[in-house]
């Protein structure tokens, strides 16, 4: 099943950058914040940082960590569920034997190999060990990814700085000629700029959805894992799904708390 873009993501990045350039076309050109140095000591120069405190391998798939960001929710949890609470059902009436044609049910990796575990009899201990294997080496995984965003983030500004110190290095360089110090503080300030810009609209934003998409595939594959095991030790089709209910939070608990609190401070005054 291809991937869908996620809306909330792409138009809060075009959103905030639209903010931006709306505010500067008001008080003066797109021009005056235009400067190919700057971008290369703040873009550049702060990449080329992470790539000396990464392995090339972990850097050059960025783009494919990225993606993520952008593309929709992992499947739904209820509809996970759902799933297992029906093919509980099935195998009670069938044998675990006749849900291996089920393995392809759900668009997920992880799903498909526990069927197959399943149906091929392994100890449920064993099937336990490798699924959470798998799970704990996607988060490391996810963790890696959000790191390298982080990181970028944090060394752009520094960068930035860099650029600036490097322009007013060059602005002093020239105080015989006055008419070139404004100019000249113009193009310093730019790379601070640059660097504040890409850390709190881009980098910071995407590590932040990064990880939180990580969460809700870690809480996904976790309802896989418990919802093989719950199969393969026969329970009966609805306490397992109640038991994998438990996992997903329940607003309703929230508002029953907001609600609670805002009775007692009625009845205390």
């Amino acid at each position: 099943m291809a991937n869908r873009f996620d809306l909330m993501t792409i138009t809060g990045l075009l959103a905030g950058a639209a903010v931006v350039l709306i505010a500067i076309l008001t008080s003066s050109g797109l021009g005056l914040f235009i400067s190919v140095p700057s971008v290369l000591i703040t873009v550049c120069g702060s990449f080329f940082s992470v790539v000396i405190q990464y392995d090339f391998s972990h850097v050059k798939g960025v783009l494919v960590v990225a993606r993520k960001a952008f593309t929709a929710k992992p499947p739904r949890p209820e509809e996970i569920i759902s799933t297992f609470s029906e093919l509980a059902k099935k195998a009670r009436k069938e044998g675990l034997l006749a849900l291996e044609e089920d393995a392809e049910l759900v668009d997920d990796a992880l799903f498909t190999k526990g069927l197959q575990l399943m149906v091929d009899a392994i100890d449920p201990d064993t099937i336990r060990d490798i699924i959470e294997i798998e799970i704990q080496s996607m988060v490391e995984r996810h963790e890696q990814g959000q790191s390298i965003f982080r990181t970028w983030a944090a060394l752009a500004p520094a960068f930035g700085m860099i650029g600036t110190l490097v322009g007013l290095i060059q602005m002093l360089a020239r105080l015989d000629d006055p008419s070139a110090l404004g100019p000249g503080m113009s193009v310093a300030l730019l790379t601070t700029f640059y660097g504040a810009l890409l850390a709190n609209l881009v980098l910071n934003p995407i590590a932040g959805k990064l990880a939180l998409r990580s969460d809700e595939e870690l809480l996904v594959k976790t309802i896989i894992l418990e919802g093989v095991i719950a199969i393969q030790s026969g329970l009966n089709p609805r306490i397992l799904e109640e038991k994998l209910r438990a996992y997903i939070p329940d607003d309703n608990d929230l508002s029953a708390g907001e609600g609670a609190e805002v009775a007692f401070d009625e009845t205390a005054l």
